[in-house]
């Protein structure tokens, strides 16, 4: 095998690759006895087909087969004889069987970046004072009255903010029925925001059995990408109206919620637990994005477009199967791949430099991904799903599926080794810098 590479860009290379005849002849001797031996041809017996006769029938076809064996065989040894560290598939930009018998592909590959770390050590970040008020937990009370009320039907008056309203809808935009906006005795929570504090208000003192027809604007940034951003007309018909009668907040109530409450005193000082708890796991996520908006602000390198190209498309993909989960398509969303490519590269660009900072600093610090750290990954699945670890463990079988949540947890790893290392000032919460 000879290897001639070039420099296409600082992060781009093209090999060009020729493998030998004798290499070559083989495969394609191997290609045409097996096509000889299933091939069917008018006039021959199996195994018995002359050598033209098979090349003028399937050559075309056999040659391109061999040429993809080929270069699926040959490509990763020619990466570790150049001693290319390629970070993406490559682009196969040509490939031809030469007249002497050889043949010769040209893979066009990108390559790791070459930088200096800067200060990854010691970083300064920012995270405000954590606290539970006595607001939140009285929020929290007030849900769980709501989740516990029992239901009763009113004929009496209309309906009102916190009534649960049982409707038939149709949602018509541009005077066409929407099919993802259809429902059949529907319960809308009224107050609660699911379709939007507008569409909602417009229901207020419509009573049982009557029909209504109003119109609502929704944002841009609504929730539900099938109605985001534009005009609806709802055809409403209202089957019943259904208020909570809420229990009263007291030590009865407590008990109600759960056994272990033997008061209301013990519920508020459970739920404040489990409030800040909360808020710090989610700190701990922001406090994770500031520290790699800084890596990412204090390193200035080049890196590679079609890893950056790789990583939009698994953002999107992503995208894709989230809307499909929902009965639901990019363009029923009212999107588009070119706008969500435009929409998602900066988001890109900065996981992918962001990436190859962890790996340098991983190299230089010399963290490894330990059984351990495997083992503390399966059972956070396992405790999320309310899984078996064993069965956790069969996901992850396909050596495809295991890298990737590899790679993850090394991540996890260095960055819980660099939040470590960071100088983490705390205040007030109005106080804190992006």
């Amino acid at each position: 095998m000879q290897i001639n590479v070039e420099d296409v860009s600082s992060l781009t290379k093209a090999m060009t690759i020729t493998l030998p005849q004798e290499q070559v002849a083989k495969e394609m001797d191997a290609a045409y006895k097996k096509v000889n031996a299933e091939a069917s041809l008018k006039g021959f017996r199996k195994g018995k087909i002359p050598r033209q006769i098979l090349e003028k029938n399937y050559g075309q076809q056999l040659k391109q087969d061999v040429s993809e064996k080929l270069i699926q065989e040959t490509y990763f040894d020619a990466l570790e004889q150049a001693k290319i560290d390629a970070v993406v598939h490559p682009q196969i930009r040509e490939h031809k069987f030469d007249d002497n018998g050889s043949f010769t592909y040209v893979a066009e590959v990108d390559v790791k970046p070459v930088f200096e770390l800067g200060e990854y050590k010691g970083l300064e970040i920012e995270q405000p004072k954590l606290e539970v008020t006595e607001d939140e937990v009285t929020v929290e009370i007030d849900a769980l009255r709501k989740q516990m009320a029992p239901l009763k039907s009113v004929e009496d008056r209309g309906i009102e903010n916190g009534d649960l309203a049982v409707v038939d809808f149709q949602g018509y935009h541009n005077g066409n029925p929407m099919k993802q906006v259809v429902g059949e005795n529907y319960s809308i929570d009224v107050g609660s925001g699911q379709y939007g504090k507008d569409f909602e208000e417009k229901l207020i003192g419509l009573k049982k059995g009557e029909e209504a027809s109003q119109e609502t604007d929704f944002p841009e940034g609504f929730a539900n990408p099938v109605l985001a951003g534009k005009k609806v007309e709802f055809k409403i018909n209202v089957k019943d109206v259904k208020e909570r009668v809420l229990p009263a907040v007291d030590d009865e109530f407590a008990k109600d919620v759960g056994k272990e409450f033997d008061s209301l005193a013990a519920l508020k000082a459970h739920i404040e637990k489990e409030k800040l708890k909360a808020k710090k796991d989610a700190q701990r996520g922001a406090l994770t994005d500031k520290l790699m908006k800084v890596l990412v602000e204090n390193h200035e390198f080049e890196i590679p477009p079609r890893l950056v190209a790789y990583e939009i498309d698994a953002m999107v993909k992503e995208l894709e199967s989230n809307l499909e989960r929902q009965g639901m398509s990019l363009e029923a969303a009212g999107m588009n791949k070119d706008s969500l490519i435009e929409q998602y590269k900066p988001a890109a660009e900065s996981r992918v430099k962001g990436d190859f900072i962890l790996k340098k600093i991983a190299e230089k610090e010399e963290l490894k991904l330990e059984n351990d750290d495997i083992d503390k990954g399966f059972q956070r699945i396992a405790d999320q799903y309310n899984m078996p670890i064993s069965e956790v463990k069969k996901y992850f079988t396909n050596r495809d599926d295991l890298l990737p949540f590899m790679a993850e947890l090394l991540n996890e790893k260095i960055l819980s080794f660099l939040l470590d290392a960071a100088e983490i000032k705390e205040v007030a919460a109005e106080a804190v810098t992006e």
